[in-house]
């Protein structure tokens, strides 16, 4: 699922090979996008909210008129399940990663690939964007974090020290020289870019922590997890500022 930027509009993607568009307030179904043939596994919008993209199982990104409904364009060149798909901050480049080990950088208005990122050994499960869109960060089912040139597609690191698939990454919004990881090893890390070390190793979830995302100001780290929980950390410190609890059941990743 994803927010709007202006946080009037909620957009999901489903099992039914549906994307669909949903008013915040009232919860009416405001579009239903038909054209994949599998399951929706991630969306994303565009930062100004005009662009839909969703990735499948049926191997393919799509684009759709967040207003309309309408679909855009099919990119087409994974050759297995799109797990997860990010926008780059001026909206006008498509990030992927795959099933089949590669991340696909794609140009929003064309249609056309840009760069294949090869050097996952396993199944890219997230990809982010820097917040100056210079970067592409992707966490893998091979335990690393890497990064990317996002015009060029080099990989130019890669982070070690999980023992687990790694599900989730995010980069820190204020500056963008942190990247934040959650892994099915059960901990949430922080990274410092530049020297590619780990800054802290948040301790405490019981199970798969499958989301994490940072606060607007980069001085909050949150994290899902299978364990039921939301957790809260100070994201200078690693100290656990609060355990939200309420949720009843978990899911799988690729279920």
């Amino acid at each position: 699922m994803a927010f709007s930027p202006d946080g009037l509009l909620i957009v999901s993607g489903s099992d039914d090979r549906t994307v669909r568009t949903w008013d915040l307030k009232s919860g009416e179904a405001l579009k239903v996008m038909r054209g994949h043939d599998n399951r929706v596994r991630t969306v994303a919008l565009s930062p100004d909210g005009s662009v839909i993209a969703s990735g499948s199982y049926d191997e393919t990104v799509r684009t759709w008129s967040a207003q309309t409904g309408a679909l855009i364009a099919v990119f087409s060149g994974h050759i297995s399940f799109v797990l997860s798909v990010a926008f780059s901050p001026n909206g006008q480049v498509i990030a992927s990663g795959s099933h089949d080990c590669t991340v696909c950088t794609w140009d929003v208005q064309s249609g056309q690939p840009l760069a294949v990122l090869r050097g996952h050994d396993r199944i890219v499960l997230s990809v982010a964007f820097s917040p100056d869109g210079a970067l592409i960060a992707s966490g893998s089912y091979d335990d690393t974090v890497r990064t990317w040139d996002a015009k060029s597609g080099v990989q130019l690191g890669m982070l070690e020290g999980h023992s687990g698939a790694v599900n989730s990454v995010a980069f820190s919004p204020t500056s963008g020289a942190f990247v934040a990881s959650g892994s099915v090893d059960k901990t949430v890390r922080i990274w410092n870019l530049k020297s590619r070390c780990v800054l802290q190793v948040m301790e405490g979830h019981t199970s798969t922590v499958s989301s994490v995302a940072f606060s607007p100001d980069s001085a909050v780290l949150v994290s899902g997890s299978w364990d039921k929980t939301v957790r809260m950390w100070n994201a200078h410190t690693g100290a656990q500022l609060a355990i939200l609890k309420g949720h009843k059941a978990t899911g799988g990743l690729l279920s």
